[in-house]
């Protein structure tokens, strides 16, 4: 079987479709092109043409798994989850007809080789993702250490990693106290009402308590 056309991909410029024998028969990254040597006229075994449509699915899992990495710092149990979905089949309405049809989901060993390979280009890192989680939640929604730590633990994160980079933090639960309290104080002009919330925070009674003396 042979290569008898390269053109480019209508809605992704950076992946080109690939014919074979005259027809469709999948698409590939134009890095992987020149990877693996793919160009017109070269003559492939059924073997081959399988191995290159697995490298096909493959570039097109890394793509939109990097997307989803670069749109924030995620864990590396998100990202799983977010590859362990894309192997499930899913449910595809067709709109002309309306029929309903099953879409396979990639392969298992497309998804460990993307989280792999995500992995070593340094997009999946659990301490870096920590230490944005902590600054980021500590500029847009004042929260305690213990609710730090709580989601943390629920993205995955390792505890020795958590104690370290909580650490190396300049946060303290006092300084986060008097930040909400300031900024929650017309919201909530009710005392009892202001420390109900806080302690929806994570934020212990004894310590909402001094802090709010301490304003006042």
């Amino acid at each position: 079987m042979k290569i008898t056309d390269i053109s480019p991909a209508v809605r992704d410029p950076n992946r080109v479709n690939i014919y074979v024998d005259g027809k469709y028969q999948f698409s590939l990254d134009i890095y992987q092109v020149v990877e693996l040597g793919v160009k017109v006229g070269k003559v492939y075994t059924h073997q081959e043409l399988n191995e290159l449509e697995a490298e096909s699915q493959f570039g097109r899992l890394y793509s939109r798994a990097l997307e989803y990495c670069l749109l924030r710092p995620h864990s590396a149990k998100e990202v799983r989850d977010y590859l362990w979905r894309k192997t499930l089949n899913t449910k595809v309405r067709n709109r002309k007809t309306g029929d309903i049809t099953s879409r396979e989901g990639v392969s298992k060993e497309s998804a460990e080789r993307v989280f792999n390979r995500l992995v070593k280009r340094g997009y999946v890192n659990d301490e870096s993702f920590a230490k944005y989680w902590i600054e980021n939640r500590n500029q847009t929604k004042g929260t305690s250490l213990r609710k730090l730590q709580n989601e943390l633990r629920a993205k995955g994160v390792e505890s020795s990693i958590i104690e370290s980079v909580l650490s190396e933090s300049d946060r303290t639960d006092e300084d986060e106290l008097s930040k909400i309290i300031i900024k929650k104080q017309k919201k909530y002009p009710e005392e009892q009402k202001l420390i109900q919330y806080l302690m929806r925070q994570g934020f212990r009674y004894d310590d909402i308590k001094q802090a709010l003396t301490q304003l006042d």
